[in-house]
């Protein structure tokens, strides 16, 4: 592989032109999310004395993935910037054992979350589209084997590069390493571990999209069933007959899960499939040595971090009594009171005619 194609292969030194601001931003968000939300999960397993449940423990797996992944991946990028070395150069021996070891812990924590999140959706989509299986067969006690089985998974598929199946190099501005997603040799195994890992990735992502957009549907149709002024709901809208809220207490609960899903769909899908598109343009394009190659690889793999910043706060602080009750206040009750007192004026005047 000509060093003119990988400008940064083997150097040691970082860029210039280049800032750790981004990065550490990145790095603490990240930090104080997964922190918080730990936090939120110990106090609510502490003060709780029935038993936890799976959706509990798959959340606490994705939290301490996303952390750990986070403390070992940022601070070796910002001390390359603040000694202005690059991976290869930051140990007192230059080599890429510290690139190798970065190349594959940004792989396997890349996997092992999106793995989890594919865990977590398949939960969701379970627990409401075939609720008799998931008493039966879903337990806290199985979804406790998850974290384990997804790490053995991703640490023997990870570390396939080091078995000569793909290979892992040093990106500009020599502050990352990760899968070479270009290929000026055409190696097949180089070719196929990224072609490999990228389309992994992409079938995770797709059947992700798939179980959240069918618990959607799920919770559209609770959400509809038990609305006021539909036949499932207007008996329960009888018996109260004391106002929006206690007739749409449950339709409310269905909304807040509703619009989470659709949420945490969006934003994994906008981040994992820069990463996944790269990996394909790099595998099939021409070869191409330009800088703005690069980049644009760099801004790939920022996206994909962006989903372990965001995970402890779509799963864990955005579900908080103390959100809900905002969230409640300031969008979901000025539209709860307009549907039920349209609906109450129907009524009135259907009863005086």
């Amino acid at each position: 592989m000509r060093s003119s194609f990988y400008p940064c292969y083997n150097s040691t030194w970082v860029e210039t032109g280049y800032s750790a601001t981004l990065g550490g931003l990145l790095f603490g968000s990240g930090l104080l999310g997964n922190l918080l939300a730990l936090g939120l999960l110990a106090r609510s397993g502490l003060g709780s004395r029935a038993a936890p449940s799976v959706f509990y423990v798959l959340v606490c797996g994705l939290t301490a993935t996303d952390l750990l992944g986070k403390c070992l991946v940022s601070p070796v990028v910002l001390a390359a910037y603040a000694q202005n070395r690059s991976l290869w150069g930051l140990l007192p021996t230059p080599g890429n054992s510290l690139c190798q070891a970065f190349a594959f812990t940004m792989s396997f924590f890349g996997l092992a979350s999106t793995l989890q999140l594919l865990a977590m959706a398949l939960e969701c989509w379970l627990s409401l589209g075939h609720p008799f299986f998931y008493q039966r067969h879903v337990t806290p006690r199985r979804g406790a084997l998850v974290a384990p089985g997804v790490g053995t998974f991703c640490l023997a598929f990870c570390a396939l590069p080091f078995a000569g199946f793909g290979r892992f190099v040093q990106y500009c501005p020599g502050t990352w390493c990760f899968i070479q997603m270009v290929h000026e040799e055409r190696s097949l195994s180089v070719l196929g571990y990224s072609v490999l890992y990228s389309s992994l990735m992409a079938l995770l992502v797709l059947a992700t999209v798939l179980c959240n957009l069918g618990a959607m549907s799920n919770l559209y149709a609770m959400h509809r069933r038990l609305r006021p002024g539909s036949r499932g709901g207007s008996r329960d809208h009888a018996e109260s007959r004391s106002g929006p809220k206690e007739a749409c207490a449950h339709p409310l609960e269905e909304l807040d899960h509703l619009l989470l899903l659709g949420l945490t769909t969006a934003l994994f899908t906008v981040c994992s499939l820069p990463l996944i598109y790269r990996a394909y343009h790099g595998a099939f394009r021409p070869v191409s040595s330009t800088a703005s190659e690069e980049s644009n690889d760099l801004q790939a793999l920022r996206f994909l971090s962006v989903i372990s910043i965001v995970d402890p706060w779509i799963f864990i602080i955005f579900r908080t009594s103390v959100f809900r009750m905002l969230f409640h206040k300031v969008f979901i009750r000025p539209l709860t009171y307009r549907n039920w007192h349209s609906h109450s004026y129907r009524t009135n005047i259907e009863s005086s005619l």
